[in-house]
């Protein structure tokens, strides 16, 4: 086993995904801009200029910024509300705690969602370390979040697990020189993903390897 783990949140530790897919969606309807299908995978895990970018190719606009700000805003108020979970959450950080490792949620989300989703899911006192896209100079599938996450509790990226739902956090983990694993959500695993990652249909899934020793 190895001595850290790095989570990603939307879409891997929490059902927020679909949350945020549904805001995209509405801002672009607000809009009269349809999206087009693939839309959905590349936005997923990008933050700051990725993710302008992204959303200047989609919605047909020069400056992506304001339209990001308005959706983490409504992204915001929706999860007010409620936080829904991935199943095994609870189950993985627990037993790796109780194991000694250092836990780190690297997320793409502001600091203050990240601390506020786990505190509403109980989950806060189990994680060592928080990292926020805006707190590195590049997004994925740049490494940046993921060796800042390594470094805040204590270790290099190569003792770490890194947990992630996305293409690009996946690329990401990789670059960074840790053990990737990719747990899918709404993209389904491709060659590349399955030759720089192990791949488990489920936190529990991964969570079994582990104690198994697989992985």
């Amino acid at each position: 086993m190895l001595a850290g783990a790095i989570f990603d949140m939307d879409g891997l530790m929490f059902d927020t995904e679909q949350i945020w897919q549904k805001n995209w969606k509405q801002i672009a309807d607000e809009m009269g801009v349809e999206l087009a299908e693939e839309f959905k995978f590349n936005i997923c895990g990008t933050n700051g200029a990725l993710m302008n970018a992204v959303i200047e190719k989609y919605y047909h606009v020069e400056d992506g910024a304001p339209i990001a700000a308005d959706c983490k805003r409504r992204v915001h108020e929706d999860l007010l509300e409620s936080c829904p979970e991935k199943p095994g959450v609870h189950e993985i950080l627990e037993f790796l705690k109780k194991n000694g490792v250092k836990i780190a949620v690297a997320s793409s989300s502001t600091p203050e969602q990240i601390r506020r989703n786990l505190k509403n899911t109980n989950t806060e006192h189990l994680v060592d370390a928080v990292v926020s896209g805006s707190q590195v100079a590049h997004g994925k599938p740049a490494p940046d979040i993921f060796l800042k996450a390594a470094e805040e509790i204590g270790l290099p990226a190569s003792e770490c697990y890194v947990f992630e739902d996305a293409f690009n956090g996946v690329r990401a983990g990789y670059a960074s020189g840790a053990k990737t694993i990719m747990i899918p959500d709404l993209s389904q695993p491709d060659d590349e993903m399955r030759r720089i990652a192990s791949v488990y249909p489920s936190l529990l899934e991964a969570l079994d390897a582990i104690e198994k020793g697989e992985v």
